[in-house]
């Protein structure tokens, strides 16, 4: 699969979600104290993110 989620961890120790595409990091989340927090983040981008609006500015 060339898309995938994943969980890494920035210089202040925080958990970031990452979503990579072919090795690009296309978006990525605020940092979380604890890894379940990041995964908590791709579960809801998962869930909303499906049906989200799209702005067309």
């Amino acid at each position: 699969m060339a898309h995938k989620f994943v969980i890494e961890q920035n210089k202040a120790g925080e958990y970031v979600a990452k979503f990579k595409y072919n090795s690009e990091v296309i978006f990525w989340t605020e940092g979380y104290a604890s890894k379940a927090g990041a995964k908590n983040a791709i579960e809801s981008v998962k869930k909303n993110g499906p049906g989200a609006e799209v702005d067309p500015e």
